[in-house]
């Protein structure tokens, strides 16, 4: 699926000599010329392991023990190591493709449907980490056709090494040898691999709806939630629209997909009675125009849209606030 853009924040598998800042490394007095292309590789690392795991929180925690293990080696054998920028890209990597494998296991025991964590746009980005820490703009994920909620839900129908392949080639122009030596197969078997996820998303991906028309029907939807008016809702939706809520046993949310527009409609405004003093904004949700409903100055709802033909085809609405912590400011003291 080569239409997906290569990511501009520069290939893993560059070497460390670029000229930049010298840091010193913990535990040693001397300066480090390399290290500051090690910390340099910090948003493409984020990046790559948010698209694999659909969790950007997963993803910080991938980064946090790939630098762990770098740090752990001596100097000697980081010294040896011609490009860092790769190793680190094969460890992290490697660290996914084990989550993947038991991410299935995990997601038997959650509550409800599981949708990938939503993303804010970068003027929206309020907190990065946990604790309430202001996100380092180096760290933020780049938003691009790769990183919308559709998108990502297809990967999740992906086997592990279906969609390391995919990502790592097709979005990050990874070449399979390399791809190889991560998910532990041949490149001839990565190709296949990569092959058969492009079928996925060709199978499961309608024709892309540009951003301003898509944005002025989840605008309608908006003003139709907000008017509680309900053939308008039906209207703005496809008749066989899906709606999944996450609340992952936290919020309140349907254990099940809501199927039709008019269900979707009820459900909607069910939501606006048992709250009234809800507040809709839109936003922009994974790159593409979306909803976030705040109660109180909270938010408490991360809607994203897909929109086919000026109808709303799915909904994928998060209310589980351990996936919404970039979008919700920390209280004041």
């Amino acid at each position: 699926m080569r239409s997906l853009v290569e990511l501009g924040e520069g290939r893993a598998t560059k070497g460390a000599g670029d000229t930049m800042t010298t840091y010193s490394q913990p535990g040693h007095g001397q300066p480090d010329p390399g290290l500051s292309a090690i910390v340099s590789e910090r948003r493409q690392l984020i990046n790559l392991a948010y698209r694999l795991l659909g969790s950007l929180a997963d993803a910080e925690d991938v980064v946090q023990e790939t630098y762990a293990r770098w740090y752990a080696m001596s100097r000697q054998q980081q010294q040896a190591i011609e490009s860092p920028g790769a190793w680190l890209t094969k460890v992290a990597g490697r660290i996914c493709l084990d989550l993947l494998g038991s991410a299935r296991a995990r997601r038997e025991s959650y509550v409800g449907e599981w949708i990938p964590e939503p993303l804010p746009d970068h003027t929206e980005w309020i907190n990065g980490r946990p604790g309430g820490t202001t996100a380092d703009p180096a760290d933020r994920v780049t938003l691009d056709e790769s990183i919308n909620m559709a998108f990502l839900v297809v990967l999740e129908s992906m086997t592990p090494a279906e969609r390391i392949a995919f990502i790592l080639h097709d979005v990050f122009g990874y070449p399979f040898a390399e791809v190889a030596e991560i998910v532990g197969r041949t490149p001839a078997a990565c190709r296949q691999l990569a092959s058969s996820a492009r079928r996925r998303i060709r199978a499961s991906q309608p024709p892309a709806t540009p951003a301003a028309p898509s944005s002025s029907t989840v605008r309608d939807f908006k003003q139709a939630w907000e008017a509680k008016n309900i053939d308008a809702l039906i209207a703005l939706l496809d008749p066989d629209a899906t709606a999944i809520v996450d609340g992952g046993g936290l919020a309140s949310a349907g254990l099940r997909p809501i199927e039709g527009s008019e269900q979707i409609a009820r459900y909607v405004l069910t939501i606006a009675s048992r709250a009234p003093d809800l507040t809709i904004l839109e936003r922009t949700v994974n790159g593409q125009p979306g909803l976030v409903a705040q109660q109180d100055g909270v938010t408490v709802t991360v809607a994203a849209f897909d929109v086919t033909n000026d109808r709303i085809k799915h909904i994928w609405a998060v209310r589980n606030p351990e996936k919404l912590r970039p979008w919700t400011a920390s209280p004041q003291h």
